[in-house]
């Protein structure tokens, strides 16, 4: 059962809505969860239609000294999409990781539309106040693809509070003429929104997300001799029964905050300037945020470590779970040495223009 002590009118922690295991279906292991609820992002309770609460979950460690990771998902993919990510680094006892639903996907509700990135950032702020997530150099943010985006956004508005920043095949973004995805992305997400079949719809999605040669290929874990177009199907069917519908509004107005993203080249040396470690992951077949939009971060933040893998697709979190927990575990040990404890002094490198 939810439990709320008032309404959701504001962004306080005593506004926040507790939920039981049970409130919600959800495919991460209750015995790591430390909390389950809905935090309410508007101040207007009189406006439903303006009014949107993102659900979150946070697994791992209760020691309030364990690193603090926050993992922001993708264009209109629910926190589920982090499984592989919470099932290995939440037992190992290191971190405490923060898991949401952005708005218009998942448990999380939607706001009127169009969305932008910057306000999507802004829903982030809010819940990170509401867990108490606010000292200086106490957070390490990772971000996939339209959630590369959203961090990016972050790293400019709370830069204090940010050890290490993970951007994965993510993009500073062109403006609104330029954010086009690859021709196979586009024209396999306008498909998407004709196919009503769960089973049609994730094999486009695994086509799109995924190289083929890799889909065709044995998945050396799976005791039945599958390939990983056959479990990855399979997983994600059972993720997409687990998840609430998303609204065709929602999923377009997530798609403009994409397509209308831009981070102009004095943000983003405000972002390199100020974050202690950043690290620019990308896949050389991503049908979706093309290699190149990597590479031009990497050439605007020289300061990052960056990654080209071979062979690897959109999905690379998914695709390549293990060395991508590896290197964000690394990312995290890397910016807390050059950052210091949490709740140091910060001395913010000042923006030359917004």
């Amino acid at each position: 059962m939810a439990t709320a002590s008032t309404s959701p009118s504001s962004s306080t922690d005593t506004d926040a809505v507790t939920l039981e295991p049970s409130d919600f279906p959800t495919v991460f292991d209750f015995k790591t969860c430390l909390r389950k609820g809905l935090c309410p992002v508007t101040k207007d309770q009189h406006s439903p239609i303006e009014s949107h609460s993102l659900y979150f979950e946070v697994h791992g460690s209760s020691d309030p000294h364990a690193e603090k990771l926050v993992l922001v998902m993708g264009l209109n993919g629910s926190c589920f999409g982090w499984i592989k990510q919470v099932e290995a680094l939440a037992p190992t006892g290191k971190y405490q990781i923060l898991v949401f639903d952005n708005r218009a996907v998942g448990n999380s509700s939607a706001p009127r539309g169009p969305y932008s990135t910057s306000a999507m950032a802004e829903d982030v702020i809010i819940l990170l106040d509401l867990l108490g997530w606010t000292e200086t150099r106490s957070i390490n943010l990772v971000g996939v693809s339209l959630g590369g985006m959203i961090s990016l956004e972050l790293a400019t508005r709370i830069p204090e509070r940010l050890a290490s920043l993970v951007l994965a095949v993510t993009t500073p973004g062109y403006g609104p003429l330029w954010n086009f995805p690859p021709w196979k992305g586009l024209t396999t997400l306008l498909r998407l929104f004709t196919i009503s079949d769960p089973s049609e719809k994730m094999e486009n999605v695994l086509e799109m997300v995924f190289p083929l040669k890799w889909l065709a290929s044995p998945n050396p874990t799976d005791e039945k001799g599958r390939t990983w177009r056959e479990t990855q199907k399979e997983i994600y069917l059972h993720r997409h029964m687990m998840t609430r519908k998303q609204t065709f509004i929602g999923a377009l107005s997530q798609m403009i905050a994409g397509l209308t993203h831009r981070v102009s080249h004095d943000r983003l040396r405000f972002v390199a300037e100020n974050t202690p470690k950043i690290t620019i992951i990308t896949g050389d077949n991503d049908n979706l945020v093309a290699p190149s939009c990597s590479a031009d971060l990497a050439a605007q933040i020289p300061e990052a470590e960056y990654i080209v893998w071979k062979d690897t697709g959109h999905a690379l979190h998914s695709q390549r779970a293990p060395e991508f927990n590896s290197l964000v575990e690394k990312t995290i040990l890397e910016g807390r040495e050059r950052s210091g404890e949490p709740g140091s002094k910060v001395e913010l490198v000042q923006r030359k223009a917004v």
